[in-house]
């Protein structure tokens, strides 16, 4: 069986001579040349692999990101009431669904359009790959598009049997496409003045989110919060239906404690999406320590809204 090596030096060899007008070969390459075909033709495999690679952590990444969509809606559905239930679990659908419209049409582009280097001047949002036209890697919007369904699912909670379903669904869209990719720009574009890859970054530093503690989860929790100022606790919890003031709260229990554990047990998953891009970037285990944020918020998040 002929190997790899032999096989790039036939090519490079048979590439490189020079054939006769007769069909023969007149010339052979110099022993330089041939290092260098080679050389160049394992530089090219290696690449190509490297690259494969990538893409490979970027997609199983953001398949174990958007799991946790699962565990949101079963953490949801456990803590409403039963007839709920359904209603729910289609709040959660639809975060996936809207997020989906907004980040594809303008939220990418507002938060990483455009092309960058040393010399990249700071900016509030991006301003190209509308649609992804000119997109480079699918995976890496892929990717980022499964954390920004995380970001949009955090509220799913917190609006939980207080919000209409066509007002959920504008709300997903919105923070899909204009909210979240703000937060973003500013913290992992090149181009945001948090970012610590900017060229001049803030205090000679700039910010490391590096496992969206941040941009994803205090996004969703600031929405959650706003959110639940507007909307006020579930009918009937502490005020009648006349608005007035119960003499003590009606307890709503959540129906299913099996379907909260669960949806608990399945948000362990982010430990292995954290070692995941560890091992697909240049940044230190140190960082991990920063996936702990997320989930006191969440925590706070949910303890408050029960």
């Amino acid at each position: 069986m002929t190997s790899s090596t032999d096989n790039t030096y036939q090519t490079c060899l048979n590439d490189l001579s020079t054939t006769a007008d007769d069909g023969s070969t007149s010339t052979s390459p110099t022993t330089d040349a041939l290092l260098q075909c080679i050389s160049a033709s394992f530089d090219a495999t290696q690449t190509s692999t490297d690259n494969s690679i990538d893409t490979f952590f970027l997609l199983y990444a953001a398949s174990l990101v958007f799991f946790m969509q699962t565990g949101f809606a079963m953490i949801s559905a456990g803590c409403v009431r039963l007839n709920n239930v359904q209603n729910t679990l289609l709040k959660n659908l639809l975060d996936a669904c809207g997020a989906s419209l907004g980040f594809y049409t303008v939220g990418y582009a507002f938060a990483f359009g455009g092309t960058f280097d040393e010399n990249t001047s700071t900016t509030f949002i991006g301003t190209s790959n509308f649609f992804l036209m000119g997109v480079e890697s699918d995976s890496f919007w892929l990717f980022q598009f499964a954390f920004c369904a995380t970001s949009a699912t955090i509220v799913a909670g917190t609006l939980a049997e207080r919000c209409q379903m066509t007002a959920y669904l504008a709300y997903s869209i919105m923070l899909a496409a204009f909210v979240y990719p703000v937060v973003v720009h500013s913290i992992w574009s090149q181009a945001g003045f948090l970012s610590a890859l900017n060229a001049n970054p803030l205090c000679g530093s700039g910010m490391v989110d590096f496992a969206g503690s941040c941009v994803v989860h205090i996004t969703g929790g600031m929405t959650a919060l706003i959110a639940t100022l507007i909307l006020g606790p579930r009918t009937g919890r502490f005020y009648d239906m006349r608005g007035k003031v119960l003499e003590k709260p009606k307890e709503f229990p959540g129906h299913s404690l099996a379907l909260q554990c669960l949806g608990v047990s399945s948000q362990i998953v982010y430990v292995y999406i954290m070692g995941t891009i560890n091992a697909s970037h240049l940044y230190k285990l140190r960082f991990l320590s920063l996936s702990t944020m997320r989930l006191d918020i969440y925590l706070m998040v949910r303890v408050v809204w029960l």
